[in-house]
């Protein structure tokens, strides 16, 4: 039987109650909000939040919304069971997920530690929510700084000659963490083929440039020698293609002809911060739907 809400409570407008969000995509035609929202209402399903988006170059339509758990009698599983016939009919790839249950997530990093400082203080105050499993550096440095905040720290140093056991290591501890999404918080090293693979569109990074500007090392001197007014950050998963992968998120700052190079580090620094915060937020909540080398992202 379908349950009962108290309309007149409250509690069902708490942000923090558990949600289903549906994400899907499927080729663009009339109907597909009307099957998704009827079959919702028919299980007296409440929707607290619905974004939908129709491509017109590909003819592909594009929908997240969030239901109130509470207000839908079956688990995930089971609802993803009374979605089967929809799905077959639209031709549709549909992925349905808990709130209530944190994405496990691994964080990359190097010596930079302005971005993962942030990660942190964000994930300690609850503004991030994801289950922080471990950090992970080819440096020692940062050890006392993530085990204070009573996060697992490994350091797995990586050979230049052979970088293939260190990114083993690295996927072992993954999978012995039970890690879905990793964040590179500025870890200078590029992944191989084989972990990309292994976590498509679930490898975050921040490139301190406004891609596709300036790939590769060093992109705010070379930002400084072309003479840009402009310098920015770009959030995007990880392909094998270097610093090629769908953009979710970018964000700049405005350097004149008095900043060096340097000033245009320090300023973009606090760029990268806000950029990989708002693009790791769309991730964790599933506002990110892609789209070949493109994203659609609902904000």
């Amino acid at each position: 039987s379908l349950p009962d809400l108290d309309l007149t409570s409250g509690h069902l407008m708490n942000p923090a109650a558990p949600r289903y969000i549906l994400s899907l995509s499927c080729p663009d035609r009339v109907g597909v909000v009307a099957a998704v929202s009827g079959l919702l209402a028919s299980m007296n399903g409440w929707i607290v939040e619905a974004n939908h988006h129709a491509d017109p170059t590909t003819g592909t339509f594009f929908m997240r919304q969030e239901v109130l758990a509470e207000s839908v009698p079956f688990g995930v599983d089971e609802l993803g069971d009374h979605f089967l016939p929809i799905v077959d009919e639209f031709d549709m790839t549909l992925n349905i997920r808990d709130t209530s249950e944190p994405e496990p997530v691994a964080v990359f990093v190097s010596k930079h530690v302005h971005c993962l400082v942030d990660l942190l203080y964000r994930w300690q105050t609850g503004e991030l929510s994801f289950d922080l499993k471990v950090v992970v550096s080819n440096h020692p440095d940062l050890r006392s700084l993530i085990e204070w905040y009573g996060v697992p720290f490994i350091h797995v140093p990586v050979d230049r000659e052979n970088k293939t056991p260190a990114f083993e290591q690295m996927t072992s501890i993954c999978d012995e963490h039970g890690v879905r999404t990793i964040v590179l918080a500025r870890y200078m090293q590029i992944l191989p083929p084989t972990m990309c693979r292994d976590y498509p569109n679930r490898v975050l990074n921040i490139h301190h440039s406004f891609l596709p500007s300036f790939v590769g090392a060093k992109p705010y001197h070379q930002a400084f020698d072309r003479g840009v007014k402009l310098v920015g950050a770009t959030c995007h998963y990880v392909t094998e293609e270097l610093d090629a992968g769908p953009i979710i998120e970018q964000d700049v700052v405005r350097v004149d002809h008095a900043d060096a190079a340097a000033d245009m580090v320090r300023l973009g620094k606090d760029v990268e911060r806000t950029v990989l915060m708002r693009g790791l937020r769309y991730h964790l909540e599933d506002r990110v739907l892609v789209q070949g080398n493109k994203t659609v992202v609902f904000k």
